[in-house]
């Protein structure tokens, strides 16, 4: 009898136990709760941190996150207004406000997480779409940028290096993305806080297009300062032809000049030494005669001389039986 009145004890203990603990549940600071009966919600939500009650064994506790929650979507390929494919990727910062309706429409964080995968990926394609690149990436509109230098007046004229003027900027398009998606988040039971474009980045298919854009415009100003070095290089090689020809030119009259002083101190030398007798003009006069034969007669050279020029009176009393007769390759 004893035994069966301890362990009936025993019994109605864990059975009280068991009650409260199906009755008595904790509410954590950063989250709420939603009582469920049979799966369907009862009462209001429970947004009170502390150690509450609920009916045993029927009801379920069901508990919502009340933090500031992430969400980072994975990069997409979309295009812009000026037709360019670019690769987005976007977070964004959301918190559960309506407990009761969240749960109602999405249950979980990870149907919350779908949802908004789809209705910021559609505004943030439709905003794209909407704005040329450089509305995307840039966010400021009075930005000066760095010119070179280096650019000619025709250069700047095409406005190579200038910047595209832009009229709202990344952050007026991240704003209108927001707003976009708030409106419809909120019917959720979320509240958007903040989206901010994490990464924007050329789509692997144009990414070579827009490097030879950037290449082709290094390669022009490179061009020019070839054609230009090489325009200077032709004037330093004129200029040295030019001073060239100037020496040369300058060294053949100094060289001419010389030879000229020189001849004339010559014959002035010859004058005073063939010029002292009558046999010294003769024998002048013969030596240059003979000169003037080794110049002219070769070995095969026929001249008519009158017989009283002077360069026949030489050759009057020669006596060409007597001569021997000359090798082949001398001159007579």
């Amino acid at each position: 009898m004893k035994n069966i009145t301890t362990g009936f004890a025993l019994l109605l203990i864990a059975l009280v136990v068991m009650t409260l603990k199906s009755t008595l549940y904790t509410v954590g600071e950063v989250e709420q709760v939603i009582i469920t009966q049979f799966g369907k919600p009862v009462g209001t939500p429970v947004t009170n941190a502390g150690l509450k009650a609920k009916f045993p064994f029927i009801q379920e506790v069901n508990s919502i996150d009340k933090r500031v929650l992430e969400w980072d979507g994975e990069p997409s390929d979309m295009p812009t207004k000026d037709k360019l494919y670019i690769s987005v990727d976007l977070f964004a910062r959301w918190r559960i406000t309506d407990p009761l309706q969240y749960f109602l429409r999405l249950r979980d964080e990870r149907s919350a997480q779908s949802r908004l995968d789809d209705i910021l990926g559609s505004e943030t394609r439709n905003a794209v779409a909407k704005h040329e690149l450089i509305e995307i990436i840039r966010t400021t509109k009075d930005r000066e940028p760095l010119r070179d230098d280096l650019l000619t007046d025709a250069e700047r004229a095409l406005k190579m290096g200038s910047l595209v003027p832009i009229q709202k900027g990344r952050m007026l398009v991240e704003q209108e993305i927001f707003i976009a998606a708030a409106e419809k988040v909120q019917v959720f039971g979320i509240e958007l806080l903040d989206i901010r474009f994490k990464r924007i980045n050329y789509n692997a298919s144009v990414r070579p297009k827009i490097y030879d854009r950037m290449i082709s415009e290094r390669r022009q100003i490179a061009e020019r300062f070839l054609s230009e070095g090489n325009g200077e290089a032709a004037r330093i090689r004129g200029n040295r032809l030019r001073d060239l020809n100037k020496i040369q030119s300058e060294a053949y009259r100094q060289v001419e000049e010389i030879q000229g002083v020189a001849d004339a101190k010559a014959s002035e030398i010859y004058a005073r030494a063939y010029n002292q007798s009558p046999q010294s003009v003769g024998l002048y006069e013969f030596t240059r005669t003979m000169q003037a034969y080794r110049s002219i007669i070769a070995q095969n050279t026929t001249l008519v001389l009158s017989t009283d020029s002077d360069l026949f009176k030489f050759l009057k009393g020669i006596n060409v039986d007597k001569m021997p007769l000359p090798k082949e390759g001398n001159i007579p």
